[in-house]
């Protein structure tokens, strides 16, 4: 979700919602405590130089059960984020913490924002030596006019 969906989003909602990927709900009192952008300059295995920058969303929460942060407070935040900043619009990525900070991917279900699960990644598979995934075929879908010639991928 980049930062320009989320606002259209929110423009849909009153109150903001998120979900962890395990479905629980982060508590209703959370904070937005930082809009931002991270720029990551990196070489991969394969020795390509690349960029990536993402949008950071800190959420957190504390004692104070009384706060809620309505849809129209949040997008004022990335609003002024925005102008102050010169934020893109670029992909969100939240932060927040449970045993860990952990980083999360952002969608929208049409009720509530859903932090997605990332995963790491090799970005040179054609220089590290990593295999390519052989196409899965079942053996149970072939019937006797379906040959597995060596090399075809199907076995």
């Amino acid at each position: 979700m980049t930062l320009s969906e989320i606002k259209n989003s929110l423009s849909t909602m009153d109150q903001v919602r998120f979900v962890l990927p395990n479905g629980e709900r982060i508590p209703e009192h959370f904070h937005v405590t930082e809009v931002g952008t991270i720029e990551k300059h990196f070489i991969d295995c394969g020795g390509t130089v690349r960029n990536e920058n993402v949008v950071n969303f800190q959420l957190w929460y504390s004692d104070d059960h009384d706060h809620r942060l309505s849809a129209v407070k949040l997008r004022s935040i990335i609003e002024l984020s925005e102008r102050t900043l010169g934020l893109e619009d670029h992909e969100i990525e939240v932060e927040y913490q449970s045993d860990t900070i952990g980083k999360y991917g952002l969608r929208f279900n049409g009720e509530a924002f859903e932090l997605t699960e990332k995963q790491t990644d090799c970005l040179a598979r054609d220089k590290c030596g990593v295999p390519e995934e052989k196409p899965r075929v079942s053996l149970a879908s072939l019937d006797a006019n379906n040959n597995c010639e060596p090399g075809s991928g199907c076995c």
